[in-house]
């Protein structure tokens, strides 16, 4: 058990749009998640372009934002690319790398994730690092090779400021597919990460762990009672007021 505070962020994705993001800001902020404030902190990441409007909508606000990619570069000829000193001037405080749709349509390799958190860190952001197996890995027994070896990539890399990350595991196979891993086998994974991370480095120990993968408000609760597991990244219920605020209370 980590003590962590709990943390809930809500990805977003490739969806929105100025009225729409308008309208479940609103619903966010009647929510009034404050009262969660001193035992979970809530975030949510929009698109890229839509960054410098949420901060704005939601300054003064318990819910911070996020990115959902951050560049392993700081400046330079890369075309497309955003840096993690554009994200965080524009008042973000974290940004996801390593989401298994990045290491799955981009080729983002362990090492290029491990690089964008360190760059995350560099510029004062907290980088939510993922991990996770697919189901032929899960199929196979190869689930712990498969979350050891992403994780030890940011291992390697931060050094001394390991401690700084947050870690979300997400099973590949319950990622938009309506499955879930059970609360058993989520925690026995988040064990797994959390005696990896303790051996390491011993501050690393209170490194938040979040669940990803089909979290919603009728499971959060069983999901975030495990003892290493300290909130989610949630996806599709994220885009829903309702069901984004419920979790963020389950948790």
């Amino acid at each position: 058990m980590s003590g962590a505070k709990k943390l809930v962020v809500g990805n977003w994705k490739l969806q929105g749009s100025r009225s729409a993001n308008a309208e479940l800001l609103q619903g966010l902020l009647a929510a009034d998640l404050s009262a969660s404030a001193p035992r979970a902190d809530v975030a949510v990441c929009p698109p890229f372009v839509y960054l410098a409007e949420v901060v704005s909508a939601l300054q003064g606000s318990a819910i911070a934002v996020g990115s959902q990619d951050v560049s392993a570069q700081g400046q330079g000829a890369f075309t497309g690319e955003v840096s993690a000193a554009m994200v965080r001037e524009l008042g973000a405080r974290y940004a996801i790398v390593g989401h298994s749709e990045r290491r799955s349509y981009h080729g983002e390799s362990d090492q290029l994730v491990a690089d964008k958190a360190k760059a995350a860190l560099s510029h004062g952001l907290v980088p939510i690092v993922c991990v996770g197996e697919t189901l032929a890995e899960r199929e196979s027994g190869e689930t712990e090779a498969v979350v050891g070896r992403q994780l030890q990539a940011v291992i390697d890399t931060l050094g001394a400021d390991l401690a700084r990350v947050v870690v979300a595991y997400e099973p590949v196979w319950a990622i938009g597919t309506g499955k879930t891993a059970s609360p058993e086998q989520a925690q026995a994974v988040h064990a797994f990460l959390r005696a990896r991370l303790t051996a390491a480095q011993a501050d690393a120990a209170r490194v938040p762990l979040l669940y990803g993968g089909s979290v919603k408000p009728d499971n959060a609760a069983e999901l975030f009672a495990q003892s290493d597991i300290d909130g989610g990244l949630i996806g599709g219920a994220s885009l829903k007021a309702a069901d984004f605020a419920a979790i963020a209370r389950a948790a």
